[in-house]
């Protein structure tokens, strides 16, 4: 039994009164919460007695805050005083797809002000979806002495300058890491702000960055950081600087090529193949963002010893994915495109036996485009891949014997994500609703935590997703649904749901006051053009004082219809950074 494991049933023991409080002085229970890394265990010990939360919060040095409306800054440095890391998100997932306009919120600057004076031990900031300030990171960089790792997924609102100064003022910076962000460049030479005393850097990922970059500054970073493990590049980098830059750090772990584009010379390839070569520990590959198939050929050296490969922005075909992944056997994520076709994730079932993660996007997102994989590439992989925990599938049509055969095949699942792009979409072999095949996904999956579901589906799908899904706790649902009844047999068979995203579906009010009993325990709900009315979203915030109830309105419609809810659990009251589209009820 480990450590994490002893204390918890030790704190089980507590609160069932086996053991008394006076037995356990404050001093060894903080020595012993030292060693309880887990944040699930940390917050379950915090609630065996009022002595235990107390220690538990003097001793926690990382916090995870996943709404940044749902609790304050001010209620946060209160309740845990020695913070060494803050993880910190923002807008809502849909936000990924447009749906939350811009200048929504979700602003770091009170956050950063206010750890600024209260934690100046600070070394971890982890960010998404948030909207920051140049100055926001000028404060950040001033303010932390020990200041260690950065990472930003999905936020906006910043520029080269506030990275300018973050460069400039951390001096132990170990981790840069941009993750499709929206960055301005104005101009601000970024990368030569690092100190030539920084040798720290262990990760630098600027592969969003769209503008051009200073390489030589680049290349002198690289080479005075041993210890750099991963480099994830920009479009900008040309393969002819790629191969400078991994000669002079084979020890890399992870890499993003940026483009992979040059006009093609054969001794060029020779060259590039050398210097994949030396790579001896690569595992992690991406990047491609522009491919001259003529140079994959290049990266077979490091291809055996892979267990990441990333082509989710090359547009290449299934006889360049075969040529690379026949030498992946040790591959455990794969993230393509649909160019790859049915035939390209053939190629993978066959060799990737211990895949783990598998995402197909579409080189084409448009309702009507053309679809270049199907259920045949669906049943190769479940065939061929049995440790499958999650997969993201988009895809122009799809049957109920394709998904049935995924379950049974893939029981390990604990995420599935299939996106039928044309609205309403039958099998499209028996033109049946797609119930069935769903329904077996929660019904064999016992592990299944995640869901999100497309096409035509009736009540019965719902149904099944209530009886069934017990472990759910994320559910996303698009141009789906029946009635109001579906999603009441959700809010009342999903027990353990915490978050659920709808958009383009035909619940109303009926249906969004039936989970006024689970709310309370879910940390969000969002419903876009749906058939929500004013009063009843007035109802639920009468009935929940402990939600936020937000709307949001972006277009001149009728009054009584709501656009977009999106309600959430917090303990901070109603923001104050409301936009004058947003109405809190």
């Amino acid at each position: 039994m480990d450590q994490d494991q002893s204390i918890c049933r030790f704190a089980a023991q507590k609160a069932k009164g086996e053991i008394q409080s006076s037995s356990f002085p404050d001093e060894v229970l903080e020595h012993v919460l030292v060693f309880l890394s887990s944040q699930k265990d940390r917050n379950s010990v915090s609630l065996v007695c009022k002595a235990w939360h107390r220690v538990e919060a003097w001793t926690r040095q990382q916090v995870f805050i996943g709404n940044c409306y749902a609790v304050s800054p001010q209620i946060m440095i209160k309740r845990f005083p020695k913070i060494k890391s803050v993880s910190l998100k923002g807008k809502p997932r849909f936000a990924d797809f447009n749906l939350v306009p811009p200048n929504w919120g979700a602003h770091l600057t009170p956050w950063v002000s206010a750890m600024a004076t209260a934690y100046p031990l600070l070394e971890r900031l982890y960010l998404k979806r948030m909207t920051i300030t140049d100055y926001d990171l000028t404060l950040l960089a001033n303010s932390f002495l020990y200041f260690k790792e950065l990472v930003m997924v999905c936020c906006d609102g910043f520029s080269t300058g506030g990275l300018a100064s973050i460069a400039s003022k951390c001096r132990q910076l170990t981790t840069l890491d941009l993750n499709e962000d929206e960055i301005h460049d104005n101009g601000e030479d970024w990368l030569a702000c690092f100190p030539e005393t920084l040798t720290s850097l262990r990760s630098l990922c600027f592969d969003c960055l769209e503008g051009p970059i200073n390489f030589d500054a680049l290349e002198r970073l690289v080479a005075r950081c041993p210890s750099l493990k991963k480099l994830r590049l920009n479009r900008n980098v040309s393969i002819v600087q790629l191969q400078r830059l991994i000669l002079k750090a084979p020890q890399l772990t992870h890499l993003g090529t940026g483009s992979f584009f040059y006009e093609f010379q054969p001794e060029q390839v020779a060259d590039l193949l050398a210097a994949f070569s030396n790579c001896k520990q690569l595992q992690c590959l991406s990047g491609f963002r522009e491919v001259v198939p003529e140079y994959l050929p290049a990266v077979y050296p490091v291809c055996s010893n892979l267990t990441s490969l990333n082509f989710s922005y090359a547009v290449i075909g299934s006889r360049e994915l075969e040529g690379i992944i026949c030498h992946c056997r040790k591959l455990q994520l794969l993230w393509v495109l649909d160019s790859v076709g049915d035939k390209g994730l053939e190629a993978a079932a066959t060799t990737c036996k211990d895949l783990r993660d598998l995402r197909v996007f579409p080189v084409d997102a448009r309702e009507d485009g053309e679809g270049c994989v199907s259920e045949r590439g669906l049943v190769a992989i479940s065939e061929g891949c049995p440790n499958l925990e999650s997969i993201l599938y988009f895809c122009q049509r799809m049957t109920n014997k394709a998904v049935v055969t995924m379950s049974q095949n893939c029981s390990k699942l604990a995420s599935f994500r299939l996106c039928i792009m044309g609205r309403h979409q039958p099998d499209h072999l028996t033109g049946e609703p797609m119930d069935e095949g769903f329904g077996a996904i929660v019904r064999n999956c016992k592990s299944l935590t995640r869901l999100a579901v497309s096409g035509l589906l009736t009540d019965k799908a719902f149904q099944y997703f209530g009886a069934y899904g017990e472990r759910l706790e994320t559910l996303s649902v698009a141009f789906a649904g029946e009635s109001d009844l579906s999603m009441k047999y959700v809010l009342d068979g999903c027990k353990n749901l915490r978050k659920l995203e709808i958009r383009d579906s035909p619940f109303g009010d009926v249906a969004l006051l039936s989970g006024l009993h689970h709310y309370a325990n879910m940390r969000f709900l969002w419903m876009s053009d749906c058939r929500l009315t004013l009063q009843g979203c007035t109802e639920l915030a009468k009935k929940m004082p402990g939600l936020n109830v937000e709307i949001i309105r972006e277009n001149e419609c009728n009054d009584s219809l709501v656009e977009k809810l999106y309600a959430y659990r917090t303990v901070a009251g109603p923001r104050k950074d409301m936009p004058s589209f947003v109405t809190i009820l």
